[in-house]
């Protein structure tokens, strides 16, 4: 068996979510990517190992991306669409922007959630991510060009910007990605000479 292996760390509490129910989470993990999870219920520490039959160490990688969207707050089910090899995880980490002000964070936390959710929800809609806010991260899962698009959303507002005007960003960039889509799809095909 190959020893290649990658470490990660999330909170405790997250640890029963990794599991699941009679431990069909990780199983779902394990058979998905071809790997084995070692999870450390103590510590929040969790070893992931190539499993015996593969030989694709990016079953590693993506297995730790995952591990670690469920330990930002991601659902399982949410976090199962990094299953997908186009889709990533972007995290920003607000105590690069406040430090450790807890009050600071709430409040960044409140704006990006918005009441009863609704700027969350705006943002994954438009950009087609989906976003967790948890502890100090908030993490967005989607496609690149759409997980940058919802990053930028959310620095908008965490450095101040009005929802209104974050709002008209994102409707801006949904044309623009559509324009994008119908151009790709109305392209004249090459006739051979």
């Amino acid at each position: 068996m190959s020893m290649a292996s990658s470490f990660v760390k999330i909170p405790r509490e997250r640890i029963g979510v990794l599991i699941g129910p009679k431990g069909k989470v990780k199983q779902q993990i394990e058979e998905a990517l071809r790997v084995k999870l070692d999870v450390d219920s103590a510590t929040g520490g969790v070893t992931i190992y190539l499993g015996e039959d593969s030989e694709d160490p990016s079953g590693i990688f993506r297995a730790k991306e995952l591990v670690l969207a469920i330990g930002r707050g991601f659902s399982p089910e949410r976090a199962f669409r990094l299953f997908d090899e186009e889709a990533v995880l972007q995290l920003i980490d607000l105590r690069d922007i406040v430090g450790k002000s807890e009050s600071d964070m709430k409040r960044l936390k409140g704006r990006v959630i918005g009441r009863e959710g609704k700027t969350r929800r705006t943002i994954e809609e438009l950009t087609e991510t989906d976003i967790a806010v948890y502890g100090h991260t908030i993490g967005i899962i989607g496609s690149p060009e759409n997980v940058q698009t919802a990053r930028e959303a959310v620095m908008m507002l965490l450095k101040g910007s009005q929802h209104n005007t974050v709002y008209r960003f994102l409707h801006r960039k949904r044309r623009e990605m559509k324009r994008k889509m119908l151009e790709i799809w109305e392209k004249p095909e090459e006739t051979p000479p």
